[in-house]
């Protein structure tokens, strides 16, 4: 177990060097669930994530025994980017192993923090493997979860968010491997055991969940989630008995409530979360933690690095599932002025065009017809229909894109 006393001097050890992260309240979400809820944003941690925190400590506390050769990682992602930025804040070398699949905006990032990038392992437990035994030619390997220095680092955000915060009533962290969630439940739970710590984990790998359920750790098969952060198949070893003692709960969100919610980060509070870093405010949104009337709830935003290719699917998905986009195809007469009076009932009806493809023939057209798409931005559901309804009451057929 991690006590109080190694959390504030892991604090005392890193404050220099990492960001000491805001703690703010969020007025939309507050008055959307009734309770008073805070955004903890280590998504502007140091490398974009609060992984920073542990690689720091430990490699802080490892120092004087890591040799020339420096520290060895595997990751896929955050753990890479913090173990890169701990390395070069210390002067030592940095060696990161990271699947071969990793996307390139994240090799790059940690490239570009000074670490040399090794791409082996068709997965991350493979990549881990590989780092190991890398390790034994003398580098210090740092795990991205399971340690407990590494622990201990990121139970400092607990001790953050009572500092400026000190009654919340309720924590909501991710959950994947499991190191974030103990680091902070040990901090919470000993300085104030009332309060409720969640745990959070995609429905698509849901590894904690099943732990905490059955009792024992429980290796799972996991799908693809936009929620990569938190996709881990096994808890780890050394963070499962603090979660079992510390954790009060774990639920489970779906992609399309993870998605809304890095949606609603992004519009309501202009704040770029991953689908890891956005998964607490999908629990709370979705109902699937109970927050006492009036309460006071933290979210960790435990990450910010979504991938801009990702981030633009994402954006039209969840615009898309939330009503903002109407995709639909009419057809029209093949004569002049045709397409401008379509365009025109849209216009007035308050729709906003912003994609159209004007195709003509093919077998399910009249020669004397021509099929338009149109993708149109709405308020949502209800003005969708109300366009729905003005078309059809002119004689278009329309037929849905989804």
């Amino acid at each position: 177990m991690i006590s109080l006393e190694d959390i504030r001097k892991a604090a005392r050890l890193i404050e220099e060097t990492v960001i000491r992260t805001p703690l703010v309240r969020s007025p939309t979400f507050s008055r959307m669930v009734g309770a008073e809820v805070y955004l903890k944003l280590e998504c502007l941690q140091m490398g974009g994530s609060f992984k920073a925190r542990g690689a720091t400590y430990k490699i802080l506390c490892r120092r004087g025994e890591t040799g020339p050769a420096g520290v060895v990682a595997a990751s896929a992602g955050n753990h890479a980017q913090g173990v890169a930025l701990a390395a070069k804040a210390a002067d030592l070398p940095a060696t990161i192993v990271m699947p071969v699949w990793a996307s390139i905006g994240k090799q790059e990032a940690t490239r570009g923090y000074g670490a040399e990038v090794i791409l082996a392992g068709e997965s991350l437990a493979e990549s881990i493997s590989i780092a190991q035994d890398m390790a034994k030619d003398g580098r210090t390997f740092i795990h991205p979860y399971d340690d407990e220095e590494i622990i201990t680092g990121q139970a400092t955000i607990g001790l953050e968010i009572l500092e400026d915060l000190p009654d919340p009533d309720v924590v909501i962290v991710p959950i994947g491997g499991g190191g974030l969630i103990g680091g902070i439940a040990s901090a919470i739970k000993a300085l104030r055991p009332e309060t409720r710590v969640v745990g959070v984990q995609a429905a698509a790998c849901p590894s904690a969940f099943e732990a905490l359920r059955s009792g024992k750790r429980a290796r799972v098969d996991a799908n693809k989630s936009i929620a990569d952060g938190i996709t881990v198949k096994q808890v780890g070893e050394r963070n499962f008995p603090i979660i079992r003692e510390k954790v009060d709960e774990i639920v489970l969100v779906d992609e399309e409530e993870i998605i809304s919610a890095v949606l609603a980060l992004l519009e309501r509070k202009k704040v770029l979360a991953e689908g890891a870093g956005a998964a607490p405010l999908a629990a709370l949104l979705s109902s699937k933690v109970v927050v006492p009337k009036g309460g006071k709830v933290v979210l960790v935003i435990s990450g910010g690095n979504l991938d801009p290719p990702l981030l633009g699917r994402v954006i039209r998905q969840g615009l898309m599932k939330n009503g903002r986009i109407m995709r639909f195809s009419a057809c029209i007469e093949d004569v002049p002025g045709s397409l401008a009076r379509l365009l025109d009932i849209i216009a007035k009806e308050g729709g906003n065009v912003l994609d159209i493809r004007h195709a003509r023939g093919g077998k399910d057209l009249s020669l004397f017809a021509s099929r338009v798409d149109l993708e149109v931005e709405t308020r949502g559901f209800d003005q969708i229909e109300e366009i729905k309804g003005a078309l059809e009451a002119r004689g278009y057929e329309i037929r849905d894109r989804g």
